[in-house]
């Protein structure tokens, strides 16, 4: 269980694709991102609480068991095999000439922008807003009209209306909330 405070603050998290490239616009980038995730849930041990998938970024809200840097380096490293795999195994030569980056580690590819973003949420208020910004994203980007008819976002879950095939679970429930 959770209880946002200051001694245990939520991690809002940002991670941009390279050059802003819409990477994750099509469904099947989009849900391999979705089981990415939920593999480094998994393996990092962290709770998630609220996440969008966007064509060029994806935003988390997470628990802070965890520093803030183990949390991006789970998911961004999980997501970026998994999407760079998917990407050569499919023959998407065009998609990852726009990734190459060879780096001194022998790596070729680079998936994500190099300055993840991180914000600490000390309060409900500040949960609170982070969640309903991350929900409105899509909304704010022209995608849909309502956050609940984006796919690849938590809105349905927190507005009690979850699919029968969500494609990433949150922990919602784990939340102590002091008002509701």
């Amino acid at each position: 269980m959770f209880r946002i405070s200051i001694d245990s603050p939520a991690f809002y998290l940002t991670a941009v694709t390279k050059d802003r490239l819409p990477i994750f616009r099509t469904p099947t980038i989009a849900d391999l991102v979705c089981k990415a995730i939920a593999e480094a849930r998994k393996s990092g041990g962290f709770l998630i609480f609220a996440y969008v998938i966007m064509p060029d970024h994806s935003h988390l809200v997470t628990d802070s068991e965890r520093k803030s840097k183990d949390i991006h380096r789970f998911v961004n490293g999980i997501v970026s095999r998994r999407v760079i795999d998917h990407l050569k195994a499919n023959g998407h030569i065009e998609s990852l000439n726009k990734l190459r980056a060879p780096r001194s580690d022998g790596s070729q590819f680079s998936l994500w922008q190099h300055h993840p973003d991180t914000r600490l949420l000390w309060n409900e208020q500040m949960l609170r807003q982070r969640i309903q910004y991350t929900h409105l994203n899509p909304v704010r980007a022209g995608l849909v009209h309502h956050p609940n008819d984006w796919r690849w976002s938590s809105a349905r879950i927190f507005h009690g209306r979850p699919l029968a095939d969500e494609p990433l679970e949150v922990d919602l429930k784990k939340i102590i909330w002091r008002s509701q």
